[in-house]
């Protein structure tokens, strides 16, 4: 048996098709903290390049609810690396909540790991537009299935919950309850905006 790492595209493999152990194989390295934070900004600046790319590939009407977003790439990398961030802040805090035992700096390592294989997932499906079109869509909706799948045993595995079905319901309670409070947030903003728009 060889003594050298494996690739990243051999880690990424063997971690699709074997999560738990992938998870342990990225906890074990025990990363910095610091050098996990510059990953997570590496993955972002890289998924919005590969965004950006097939955008141009393939042009799509221009969503007129939020024109900004298309024609500013810093604030779509400020939007995701923000929401990674709150991503790595639930994985760990609602996970301590119902009794799991992982840290901090663990949830961010696989956070950072989970990232790194959409965006590797992300190549496949900007070389699709070139190859085969119809192709990208599947290869979107496999993304979905994949990133649930992957989370669930990530966050099983972090915490010491036996059941990544269980997890899994979990997480989906979890980003319900997010959601609902992110809307009611929203909605307040919004009044407020509307108020002060309305008295200009």
């Amino acid at each position: 048996m060889s003594d050298s790492p494996p690739s990243l595209l051999a880690l990424a493999r063997d971690t699709v098709t074997d999560p738990r152990e992938g998870a342990r194989r990225i906890l074990a390295l025990d990363l910095p903290e610091g050098v996990l934070w510059q990953a997570l900004m590496a993955v972002v600046a890289v998924s919005v390049l590969l965004t950006r790319i097939g955008d141009y590939m393939v042009p799509t009407p221009t969503d007129p609810l939020l024109p900004i977003f298309g024609e500013n790439p810093l604030l779509i990398a400020v939007v995701q690396g923000g929401l990674l961030v709150v991503t790595v802040y639930a994985v760990y805090g609602i996970g301590r909540f119902f009794g799991g035992i992982g840290s901090f700096a663990g949830a961010l390592a696989l956070t950072v790991w989970l990232q790194v294989i959409m965006v590797l997932l992300q190549v496949v499906q900007t070389a699709s537009l070139l190859i085969l079109p119809p192709l990208a869509g599947l290869v979107g909706m496999f993304g979905i299935g994949l990133f649930f799948y992957l989370l669930s045993n990530f966050v099983a595995v972090l915490h010491g919950f036996p059941s990544a079905i269980k997890t899994f319901f979990m997480i989906l309670a979890s980003m319900f309850g997010i959601v609902i409070g992110m809307s009611i947030l929203m909605s307040l903003l919004g009044i407020t905006f509307g108020g002060a728009l309305s008295d200009v």
